[in-house]
């Protein structure tokens, strides 16, 4: 199977590339700049620009795994604007360069995220479930339109709304691992806020199930079937570390250090991954403390 590959320097594309499950695979991967991909493996090919891929070149699939981080940095309007083009104008370009080609991909797997349900308090969410408010269920909804569109000439999309993914060298455990290891781990205001995650293992083997299982199509939660809330997660994590959280990162600091953007750590979702379990598909790391344990090697 030949994949063409958006996002493939980063947390999760780099990591399905090397992962076994994906041996068979050749990749073309769409990279910003060649001299900053991570590392070098004989099955993938680097190109900058759509352009540069030969009018013959025939790809199976397509994953669309990029765009600019969104968490960090406060959300000025130039910030949302960068956040919304690296999404949504490459998903256009990507959709608009699929449908030119003699033979379309079978299936473009598209990224998305569980922000598209906004804050939902302590509501349980699944796939049957719409759109929220809010900046990133704005996004998220003018993202996926996008990758639809690939559908009128005869694409499988399949939309990958993922919660927070944890391993150990990347993503969000990687930045929090050091201040949980010096016991200055803190939960985040009232503790309340739900977390949907995902371990990294659990996530690239749902992309190979869409990947493999022609039926699948439309939204699917990459979640855990185990939300937990921010003061669950903070205990448990320094629990994994053999450490304690003694603090609390009060609300009213994080709003004024990230603004708008503070609604991604103050706000939650509890999201279910109904539509994935529905197919068959069972999760290796389906409880927080077991899967952290893992991680930690606890």
């Amino acid at each position: 199977m030949h994949i063409l590959l958006t996002g493939g320097s980063g947390f999760i594309g780099s990591n399905l590339i090397q992962d076994p499950k994906f041996d068979r695979c050749e990749f073309t991967v769409l990279t910003r700049d060649r001299s900053k991909f991570p590392y070098s493996n004989p099955r993938c090919h680097l190109v900058e620009r759509l352009a540069e891929i030969p009018k013959d070149q025939h790809f199976d699939a397509v994953i669309n795994l990029a765009g600019a981080q969104i968490v960090g940095k406060r959300w000025s309007v130039t910030r949302k604007q960068e956040i919304m083009n690296s999404r949504i104008e490459l998903t256009q370009n990507l959709v608009s360069w699929m449908k030119e080609q003699d033979v379309s991909p079978q299936i473009l797997l598209s990224g998305s995220a569980i922000g598209y349900y906004g804050d939902t308090e302590d509501r349980t969410i699944d796939e049957t479930d719409g759109a929220g408010r809010g900046f990133g269920a704005e996004l998220c909804v003018a993202w996926e339109a996008e990758a639809l569109k690939a559908q009128a000439f005869g694409t499988r999309v399949c939309l990958l709304r993922t919660g927070l993914v944890f391993e150990k060298n990347g993503g969000m455990l990687k930045q929090m691992t050091l201040p949980f290891r010096l016991c200055l781990g803190s939960q985040i205001g009232n503790g309340r806020q739900w977390m949907s995650w995902i371990h990294l293992e659990d996530h690239i083997a749902i992309i190979f199930h869409l990947l493999n299982r022609a039926e699948s199509s439309g939204a699917y939660n990459l979640v855990s079937p185990d939300p937990v809330n921010n003061r669950t997660f903070t205990k448990t994590l320094a629990k994994s570390l053999n450490r304690v959280s003694l603090f609390t990162a009060p609300a009213f600091v994080i709003k004024l250090a990230l603004g708008e953007a503070a609604s991604l750590l103050l706000g939650g979702q509890k999201v279910l991954p109904k539509r994935v379990e529905q197919e068959g598909f069972v999760f290796k790391h389906d409880r927080l403390q077991e899967a952290l344990a893992k991680i930690f090697g606890a």
